[in-house]
């Protein structure tokens, strides 16, 4: 098996529709997720995305069990978590309770679903780690419109979601409606957590949503830059895991999942490097003064 056919993997991007609406669909998303992440990130909520997804999962599974498509069930999980975080999970000291119950509850309640589902089996495992090639034009107009609603819901809201997550206490003080934006944020992130799941499964969801966008804020503090920073990991990962996974034909969210751990790890080595840089400056003229 040879994982670095690029003559392989050039012919099946060019002669598969089916291939090139699964790489246009991860472009969008890689937009999506790409925006989002820093915020998620900002506002420690990596763990609600993935709260969020095991609803999403759950959503998928019952609608694979009615014989609809999965999507459009993830959507509808995403979106019932999303506002059971923001309602339940308002407050701070709430949060981290509320997403382990809800959860629990949905993985719980997910696997009932599949275990009830007597279809291919590979329809079970597409949930949990994906199923993007599998991509088709109604999919890809659900993509195309629900991403367009969360940048455009997103824009609308980014400057007073951006100052309620940088200082929360004083956005309050300022008259800024933070727990609406709270709740409006969360949808945001289920519908696009819905979107992920189709790339990288439920369970993987988080390299897309968070890994980004936590690798960005390693290099750099100005939220512009995070964002722009993330939106390209983003796409790297989401592009480059289909384009890596072609020619051997194995699971597109295994690369997805690599790509980006590699691009975290290397932002942390980037980091290390200027923090000790910047040590180093520091202390060699306090060494001098003091001789």
């Amino acid at each position: 098996m040879d994982l670095f056919d690029f003559g392989k993997t050039w012919e099946l991007i060019t002669e598969l529709d089916g291939v090139q609406t699964a790489l246009l669909a991860a472009a969008i998303l890689g937009l999506v997720a790409g925006v989002l992440g820093p915020l998620i990130v900002m506002r420690r909520m990596s763990f609600a995305v993935h709260g969020t997804s095991e609803l999403a999962f759950t959503g998928g599974a019952a609608a694979l069990l009615l014989g609809i498509g999965v999507e459009y069930g993830a959507l509808i999980g995403a979106v019932v978590a999303a506002l059971l975080l923001g309602i339940l999970g308002a407050r701070d000291a709430d949060r981290d309770s509320v997403i382990g119950v809800i959860l629990s509850f949905g993985l719980g309640m997910g696997v009932l679903f599949l275990s009830f589902y007597k279809g291919r089996s590979g329809n079970k495992f597409g949930i949990l780690t994906g199923q993007i090639i599998t991509i088709d034009s109604t999919n890809l107009t659900l993509f195309v419109v629900s991403s367009v609603v969360v940048l455009a819901v997103l824009a609308l809201v980014y400057r007073p979601l951006l100052f309620a997550s940088v200082d929360r206490n004083v956005a309050v003080a300022r008259g800024v409606p933070v727990k609406t934006l709270t709740v409006v944020f969360a949808l945001l992130v289920g519908v696009s957590t819905a979107l992920s799941v189709k790339v990288v499964g439920s369970l993987l969801v988080v390299a897309l949503m968070v890994t980004p966008a936590a690798a960005a804020a390693r290099v750099t503090a100005s939220p512009w830059k995070a964002t722009v920073l993330s939106v390209v990991f983003a796409e790297v990962s989401a592009i480059g895991g289909i384009v890596l996974s072609l020619a051997p034909g194995l699971p597109v969210s295994a690369f997805v999942t690599a790509i980006s751990f590699l691009i975290y790890v290397v932002c942390r080595v980037i980091a290390w490097q200027r923090d000790r840089r910047t040590r180093v400056s520091t202390v060699e003229p306090a060494l001098v003064a003091a001789a």
